[in-house]
């Protein structure tokens, strides 16, 4: 609900109900619904005054807790839209626009995004926030593709951040965690609209892990998705194509058939079916690898990037030193073996090129992403913690939206610029406003010192 006071939008006292994605983030709280940077800022300062914390949120896509609001739920629906595009790409949109909107918008104006995770129903600022990234061992995370961002401060500063005006912001702020204040309006850099050319199939971890570095460099965005119980992956490797070349789109039959009845549909009913007879899971795993087909094709970039994802999960996912990746796979699956766990969900495998942003978890390395999920209202149990020690023990970094159960004192030590962005937010957000619990754990509370000032 949404009140105003001179024009503004103030919290009502009138209470609503919010629920992340996957269901494991909930809360009654105000919320409120600013249509411009002005309206966030009467948000914040009156927030700061009366000493409640504010939480921005987008599409509630995150498992954590990052987003999940204790006070004042700030929704940044109504800072929605493509702005304007250049004559050399440069999209400025608000922040509050989902991806899938924007990928079309680009689409129909003859550009493209040069990367793209495989969900798109994220808004622009919660999915750079959160360092939402794709695959390729070439291209950084979508982060690396902004060239300036609008940032209101809890102390009403509407900031124009780019390399050349608040430099030293605007590098923290490209991944900020939604903790350096709230990120309104977002400039990327787009390019000629491009073709991906598709090719998937079959294959074996065993092969998968014997030639890690030139299976993952074969194309230009290459993963793989590895089910558990079986030696069995589904590879798919995507080649940047001139869209002058031509288009050969899947068939409408061949989509529907693949995308939802077998990767939607018919998975609901294996997670279903190893939810009540977990025994079953093992033998379903070897079913689902045998079912997999080749296929190819070539389509619009961000048609062949996203895929379609109804069946509701939770994830942990860590980015490890690229080197490592055949090492934290090999223990993955030795752990594996010698447990009784019953996961029917795959283990999804990415690259990303290093970037230069404070909190990324591909900050100054090139870095291999291994992903494991779970059925949404279930518990993770040893699996996830495996999965998190096998990948700390060669300094693994946890995506920031997906679940974890690292603090400051540990992140401080795998992010070499930590210190750097935590001093950055005591001096943006001296008396925490922009705070959760969550926040709280992975940077440590608004230090005192900062409140005081």
């Amino acid at each position: 609900m949404t009140g105003s006071v001179a024009g503004s939008p103030v919290p009502s006292g009138e209470r609503t109900r919010w629920r992340n994605w996957a269901g494991n983030q909930r809360a009654t709280v105000e919320a409120v619904h600013p249509a411009s940077a002005d309206e966030v800022a009467a948000v914040l300062t009156g927030a700061v005054a009366s000493g409640r914390r504010v939480r921005p949120i987008g599409s509630g896509h995150s498992f954590t807790g990052i987003g999940r609001p204790e006070e004042v739920q700030l929704v940044c629906d109504e800072l929605s839209g493509v702005e304007s595009v250049t004559d050399d790409g440069l999209v400025t949109v608000g922040a509050g626009t989902p991806l899938h909107r924007l990928n079309a918008e680009l689409a129909r104006r003859g550009w493209s995004l040069t990367n793209l995770g495989d969900i798109d129903r994220q808004t622009v600022a919660g999915a750079v926030a959160t360092g939402t990234h794709g695959t390729g061992a070439r291209f950084g995370g979508l982060a690396t593709q902004i060239r300036g961002l609008e940032l209101v401060t809890p102390t009403g500063d509407v900031l124009t951040c780019d390399a050349n005006r608040h430099p030293e912001i605007f590098s923290a702020a490209r991944v900020g965690l939604g903790a350096l204040g709230v990120v309104t309006r977002v400039t990327l850099q787009a390019e000629p609209a491009f073709a991906l050319q598709a090719v998937e199939g079959p294959g074996t971890l065993t092969g998968a892990l014997e030639d890690f570095d030139q299976l993952m460099t074969s194309t230009d965005h290459v993963e793989f998705y590895w089910f558990p119980h079986t030696d069995a992956i589904l590879l798919k490797c995507n080649t940047r194509v001139p869209l002058e070349e031509g288009l050969d789109p899947l068939s409408r039959w061949r989509a529907v058939w693949d995308d939802e009845v077998l990767a939607n549909v018919a998975f609901a009913g294996v997670i279903a079916a190893g939810r009540r007879v977990p025994a079953l899971v093992p033998p379903l795993a070897r079913f689902s690898a045998r079912a997999l087909s080749p296929r190819s094709w070539t389509d619009h970039s961000h048609r062949v990037f996203v895929s379609r994802r109804r069946v509701r999960f939770l994830e942990m996912e860590y980015a490890v030193p690229r080197a490592a990746a055949t090492a934290v796979l090999s223990e993955l699956r030795r752990a594996h073996v010698a447990n009784d766990w019953r996961e029917a969900f795959p283990v999804e495998v990415r690259l990303a090129a290093r970037d230069d942003i404070p909190l990324s978890t591909a900050s100054g390395r090139d870095s291999a992403y291994i992903a494991a999920h779970v059925p949404a209202g279930t518990d993770a149990g040893s699996w996830f913690a495996t999965l998190e020690k096998i990948a700390g023990a060669v300094g693994g970094r946890p995506h920031w939206g997906k679940l974890h159960g690292l603090d400051a004192a540990t992140l401080r030590e795998r992010y070499p610029r930590f210190d750097e962005f935590a001093a950055l937010r005591d001096r943006l957000d001296p008396s925490g406003v922009l705070s959760n619990a969550y926040l709280d754990r992975v940077l440590g509370p608004v230090c005192a010192a900062a409140r005081e000032r």
